[in-house]
Order: C-alpha cells, then structure tokens, then sequence
C-alpha cells in the first residue's frame, strides 16, 4: 500500500515550492495546438449575475417569425445577426445564486460541500489557441468585488480586471525597456519554478497508487500547459504593443452605475478584439446591488425599477454589438468573427430558479434570425452551445461539460 501524504506536502526547489491536487493518499486512514480557419474567430461570453426578468426578455413565437420582446427590442438592429434561446439550461447546476461560478463550466451543484468547478470554456478555448496572440485570454469583470467566470483546469478560479484603466495600459501602453526586461526575467523565473520541482515530481509519482498517479499526470499537464503559456508570455513581451488613438479611460468606482462601467469595459473589450490582442474574453457583470429588487414579488413599482435597470443592460450590449458591426476586418464586420455569448445563471431571479435562462449569441458567422424555442419543462442543454462555440473557434471537440453534442438548430452561415 502506498505511503499515506500530508495534505500540506509540496514539491520543493531551490527557494520554491508547490502544492499538490487532492490524492488519495493524502485521505485520512479510515476514509494539442488546434488550428482555425484562415479567418481569425473571436468569443466573447458575458454573464449578468442576477437574472433576466424573463416576461421581458423571451420572445412569444419561435422561429424565424417571432415578434422582439421589450428588452430585444433594444438589439432590433441586430436581428438577423443573432439566436435567442428559451428552454435551456444547465444540467444540474442549482443553487441559485450559487450557480453564477458555473455559467462558463456547466459543474453541477455548485450549493453542495466540497464543491469543485470545472475548466471553463473561455479557458478550455484558451488552451488550444491562445498562443495565437499576445493575451491567451482576458478575464475581465464589473464589480467592486471579486466575482469571475474563469476557471483552470483544476478549478481554481481566475482573478478577474475589474479596472478599465488598468485594462487599457495592459494592452496598450509600452512599457520603459528595463521594465520589458523585468517582465521577462519574471516570467523566466516562473518558468524555472516548474523545472525546479519537475524531478521531485517524478520520484514522488512512483510512491502514489495508480489512481493518484493519474491524479498527478492531469496536474502536472497542466502544469506543461501554464509553462508554454509562459514561454508564449515571454516571446510576446518583445513585441510592441498596438498603437491607437484614444486616451485610457477614467474608472467609474460606483457600483450603481454598472450600466455605465459595462459600457467602458466593452469599449475597451472592442478596442482588444479590433487589435488582435486576445481572441477570447470572458466578462462577469455583478448587479448584486439590486439584488433586493430581483425579489420584487410582482409589485408594480419594483417591476418598473428593475426593468429599467435591465433594459440599460441591453442598450449597453447594443452599443456594442453595433460597435462591432460597424468595425471590418478584411473587408468582414468584426462581429461576423466574433462570437458574443449574452446570458445568465437564474431563469427567475425572484424564485432562484436556475431553469429556462435567458440566453442569446449573436455574430460569429452562425445562421441567425431565430429564436430556439426548447421544452420549458425538460430544458435543453446550454453547454450544447459551448461545443457549437468552440467548433467555430476551430477546436476539434464533441465534448464539454454536460453537453450531449452540438446546439441542435444553431448552423452555419
């Protein structure tokens, strides 16, 4: 039987040292680079954390001849650029407000003790094509707080950019040549972090069982992983940064105002797409300081409030759809490249239902002008749009997460 580990142990270098997954050894005694098309795709995916207010939203036809409800009536001008859905969700995901760390996961039961999330699909994308530009991904969020939609491999979250500002100098601002050169030494020295313990690594895998062997190879591929993310890191540090004309933009720090700090960040969001800077994004926008009028109880007058806080969402995300539209890139709108995934973790905010999201993509080169009605009582899954996304993208998958294969009626232009 294999030599029982401490939950506490590390790999140790010189200096350094690095924790393990959970293994079974340590429980107590009696317990590919895949490549695109010549055209480069983007995906962007956007959660708001405290529902949609469904009576607004959902359109009352499926098809293509369905009329716009109030709230898509602010994204008319982007009708036959984009999918709406209803009767989707996500398979096992409850919890309410728990499930807003699994909208880009799909894990199920995020209320549950011991709960471990999954890689999410802004990161899975990350993985196979990040190396393509300067940023594998950005992940980025609205909120005074620390909220995030990504997630590792191992299911460690991502801190997210909460700061335009700082978002805009990271992109665009070139730094002094010794501060070029502090960067690379740095990301050297993380390089070197995981050859230090790659030897201890090795003599420790041969004194595990089968299964935490197998633990560890996942672990440490992930590790190999974050060393090519560095090298990529490095080598792109030599580059200048992209020159445009705007001046970075001054934060906004009142969380009130998270219509108005959504549209800063999906500026800067369109500015980082149009340069190439990064082709996947993931965005979390955090409206828990209306949390108590989601629970308004079909008061008339808490309704109106909260509609109205709603329908400044959509404006937000028209003007960037539009921003993107209005953008070409090889004689293409910059929309038609990118995929703009729109959407939230509670079908009812009022209820903490986690059924019937409301959720909509738009652009990315899909046959739009519909609305995907699916089955309110037995939903369909939404990480069967994840696949679909991650097709476009160019990735070679029939699985992610819960999906059963792709979104049915979702097809090529």
């Amino acid at each position: 039987m294999p030599n029982r580990l401490h939950r506490r142990t590390f790999l140790r270098g010189t200096g350094i040292a690095m924790g393990l997954p959970f293994l079974e050894a340590m429980r107590p005694t009696l317990a590919s680079d895949a490549k695109g098309d010549a055209i480069p795709r983007r995906m962007i995916a956007i959660q708001t954390n405290m529902g949609i207010l469904p009576q607004f939203f959902f359109p009352d036809q499926a098809g293509t001849d369905y009329s716009l409800s109030p709230y898509l009536q602010r994204l008319a001008a982007h009708r036959q650029n984009m999918t709406v859905f209803s009767g989707v969700n996500l398979p096992g995901v409850t919890g309410g407000h728990a499930a807003e760390r699994c909208f880009l996961t799909g894990t199920p039961h995020p209320e549950r003790g011991g709960f471990r999330n999954w890689v999410s699909l802004d990161q899975y994308a990350a993985e196979q094509i990040g190396n393509q530009t300067r940023y594998s991904s950005l992940v980025l969020a609205v909120t005074n707080e620390n909220p995030t939609l990504s997630f590792t491999r191992s299911g460690a979250p991502i801190p997210a950019e909460k700061s335009p500002r700082k978002l805009f100098e990271k992109l665009f601002v070139q730094g002094k040549a010794d501060e070029v050169q502090a960067n690379v030494e740095a990301l050297r020295q993380g390089r070197s972090t995981l050859d230090f313990v790659s030897e201890q690594s090795r003599r420790l895998n041969r004194a595990l069982s089968p299964a935490d062997q197998q633990r560890m190879d996942q672990y440490f591929t992930a590790v190999r992983d974050l060393e090519r993310r560095l090298e990529n890191a490095q080598q792109w540090e030599y580059r200048p940064k992209p020159q445009i004309e705007t001046t970075p933009p001054d934060d906004i720090e009142d969380i009130r105002r998270f219509v108005e700090k959504s549209r800063l960040m999906f500026d800067i969001i369109k500015l980082a797409i149009e340069t190439d800077s990064s082709r996947i994004v993931s965005l979390f926008v955090d409206t828990t300081v209306i949390h108590n009028i989601t629970h308004h109880g079909n008061r008339p007058e808490v309704l109106h409030e909260l509609r109205g806080h709603e329908e400044g969402q959509f404006e937000a995300l028209n003007h960037f759809l539009t921003s993107l539209a209005s953008t070409t890139e090889e004689g293409q709108p910059l929309l038609d490249r990118t995929m703009v995934l729109y959407g939230t973790c509670m079908g009812s905010a009022n209820s903490h239902s986690n059924s019937n999201l409301p959720a909509l993509i738009a652009g990315g080169g899909f046959k739009h002008g519909q609305h995907l009605a699916f089955d309110s009582q037995n939903n369909y899954p939404l990480t069967n749009l994840y696949v679909s996304m991650l097709q476009r993208l160019g990735i070679e998958t029939d699985k992610f997460s819960t999906a059963t294969g792709t979104m049915r009626g979702l097809e090529l232009a």
